[in-house]
Order: C-alpha cells, then structure tokens, then sequence
C-alpha cells in the first residue's frame, strides 16, 4: 500500500490570530505568551494566540458569525470565502493555548469534534460576532512555516469567565500575561507582531472595526504593505 504524500511545512497555510485587549480606555493591556524553544515557529518569541486554520473548521457550528462590517476585508485578495473557517480557528486556538471562552451560553445540535469537546463541556457554543479584522500578513518565503495569517481583535469584556484564569491552557504557550501597551516592545517579540501592535495601539481606544485592513504580503518576487481596498500604503 502507497503512503500518503508528506505534508509540506513550507506551504502557505491560512491561519488565525486573537489580540484581546483589556481596559482598553484607561491603561490598555494585551494577552501574549511565550512560544517554546524548541519550537519550529517563532522559537521563545511572546505572541498573540492563533495558529493554522484545520480542515475541520469550516464545519464547526457559530451561534454568531463575523459581523458584516470584516466580512468585505476578509474577503479581499482571497480566493475563497474562509470567514466562517478563520471565525472558528479563532476561538479554537484562543481556547487552546489560553483557555479562555469566546462564546454564547448553549447546547451543541451535533456532536463536537474531538478538538472541540472540552469547550463544548462548558456549555457555550463558539461566538465569532466580537472579532473584529484588523490585520493581514504573509510569512516570507524561506521561513520553515508560511501562513496567511488574518489578526482579530477582541475587547476582553466579550469573553466568558475570569480572564486572569489560564488553568484551562495548553503547553503550547507559556508566561501567559496581560502587557500594558506601553511597556509591550520591551519583550522579544517577532517582527511582524511590532507592526501589528503599532497598528491596533492607534486604535486600542475605537470600538468600531477598521474601514480598511493594512496587509502585509511576501512573496517570491516582492513584499508589499498594502491596504484591504486594492491600494498600497504610498497611494
């Protein structure tokens, strides 16, 4: 019997990112961990929560979708309507590595997948109407894992429980924590997550979601920062 064809790490791979901000009108902080040494992704860089979307995603059910005013940007520069799979990873991947809950109180109508079980035990189905899209960026080729990454932001009062309680987390991230805006670059953070958080500090204090989204895109010819309407930042 043939084996099945390896995976191909260096693949572009569609992934989602959660930026929870707290106090967002007096002191604003934002969640970050660790990722570990040994990792093959961002080695001991702190980051926001998110990974790769899986196959699985698009049919996870939401109690509530990404609100109309993301749904134009996400759609922008893609060649398939991800929103409701990018919506899911997002919990998905704030529930894993932070084990905080972004969800409304409620009974699944089909039974979860295995990844999705211990959030269904609490008894909230997943709730994709507080994300917010407010970044998009594309790891350079060469680096040992490629995504096409789309940065959600969510204010802290959305999520269900105490936010301070990361006992439900996995191992994935470690040194979970809320870092003041102000004091954030004074950790070892990636570059692209520079861009990101000078980009939302502009906004930490605006409830509304952006108009138009900055992306970030690298490819084999160029790298390029442009905005989710069809223009470059220069224009």
């Amino acid at each position: 019997m043939s084996q099945p064809a390896p995976i191909d790490k260096t693949a572009i791979r569609h992934a989602a990112t959660v930026i929870v901000l707290r106090d967002r009108q007096t002191e604003p902080r934002v969640l970050m961990g660790q990722r570990g040494a040994k990792a093959a992704f961002m080695p001991n860089k702190f980051v926001f929560p998110g990974g790769a979307v899986d196959a699985g995603d698009a049919d996870v059910p939401l109690a509530g979708t990404i609100n109309d005013s993301c749904l134009a940007n996400l759609l922008e520069q893609t060649d398939a309507d991800r929103t409701h799979a990018l919506g899911v990873a997002a919990i998905r991947e704030l529930w894993e590595e932070t084990g905080l809950i972004l969800g409304s109180k409620g009974a699944w109508q089909t039974d979860p997948a295995e990844d999705w079980i211990t959030f269904a035990e609490t008894g909230h189905v997943p709730n994709a109407s507080a994300l917010q899209f407010v970044f998009r960026a594309v790891t350079p080729p060469g680096r040992p894992r490629r995504f096409d990454a789309r940065f959600f932001m969510i204010d802290a009062a959305a999520l269900t429980g105490d936010i301070d309680d990361f006992s439900g987390a996995s191992d994935e991230l470690s040194h979970l924590q809320w870092i003041a805006l102000k004091d954030v670059r004074e950790f070892d953070l990636p570059f692209i997550t520079e861009v990101v958080l000078a980009e939302i500090s502009g906004r930490s204090a605006d409830a509304a979601p952006p108009e138009s989204v900055p992306m970030f895109l690298n490819n084999e010819e160029e790298s390029l920062f442009l905005r989710l309407r069809g223009y470059t930042q220069d224009d």
